[in-house]
């Protein structure tokens, strides 16, 4: 009798530990999966500037949809792709699709753009002198020594009428230059450091984040600038295997949004305009 009663009392002691454990991983999973996207961190790569306060306000909009977006600041267009082939960070936004498209010709990366976020349009800046006209025979023109950004710069002197460009020809090199009326000195310099060489150069073609930077309006400040129709519309990049990932999407959306648009309109005054 004593005996049926041991293991009766084993038994049911027996059930209640396993209830006790099933209950147990059962509130760790929901726990787990209820707080699994406010526990994942997204990294998204930025360039200084514009690109990093438009992501602060995305970041904002992210957290009220329970996405913890942590912003990760470049000084260069180069490094932000990188890192994010190498897995450093989970998206960016920093560059334009002919830049991307070059990035990953040239240096193989397996990277993707999910979604469009802006134009910047690029413009032409002068410490020197007030017009195009006032230029000099033989001024330095300073431009983006990438290629893409080169082009764009290119492209943007020609669309002034102070060179010509190859016909036919998408992305023009310095190569490419087939009419120099004044004999202009074209001077490759890196992007950042544009803004900073117009104490030396007659004139300088500056990409509008590194422009906002060093404090000049594309829209004030420039003598000649991109309009609205440019192909250089900037985008959000992922590692190729990512290009469908939901919660990628999800935040590519979030930039789309209403809020964003308000924001980069009101703080912008048309210097950068959205490409949604």
């Amino acid at each position: 009798m004593r005996k049926n009663w041991v293991t009766g009392v084993l038994g049911i002691a027996a059930v209640a530990a396993i209830g006790f454990l099933g209950s147990g991983c059962g509130n760790d999973t929901q726990t787990a999966s209820g707080s699994a996207s406010t526990e994942k961190v997204v990294k998204m790569g930025v360039t200084q500037g514009l690109h990093a306060e438009i992501m602060e306000e995305v970041k904002k909009e992210a957290a009220k949809q329970g996405i913890n977006l942590e912003i990760v600041e470049f000084s260069d267009f180069v490094t932000p792709d990188v890192a994010l082939d190498n897995g450093e960070i989970d998206m960016n936004s920093i560059q334009h699709q002919p830049f991307l498209d070059n990035m990953v010709k040239k240096k193989g990366l397996k990277l993707k753009s999910i979604g469009k976020t802006l134009v910047a349009p690029m413009a032409v800046y002068s410490h020197k002198v007030k017009s195009l006209k006032e230029l000099p025979q033989g001024a330095k023109i300073a431009i983006p020594n990438d290629p893409s950004n080169g082009a764009r710069a290119l492209l943007l002197l020609d669309k002034a009428g102070i060179i010509k460009t190859r016909a036919g020809v998408e992305f023009p090199a310095v190569t490419d230059i087939t009419a120099n009326p004044k004999n202009f000195q074209i001077i490759e310099l890196d992007a950042a450091q544009l803004p900073r060489s117009l104490d030396d150069v007659d004139l300088a073609a500056i990409n509008t984040n590194y422009a906002l930077e060093a404090g000049l309006n594309p829209v004030k400040d420039s003598l000649f600038i991109e309009d609205k129709n440019s192909p250089f519309a900037a985008v959000i990049a992922v590692r190729e295997k990512d290009a469908n990932n939901p919660l990628y999407k999800k935040i590519v959306k979030i930039y789309q949004s209403a809020p964003i648009k308000k924001f980069m309109e009101n703080k912008y005054k048309g210097s950068v305009i959205p490409a949604f």
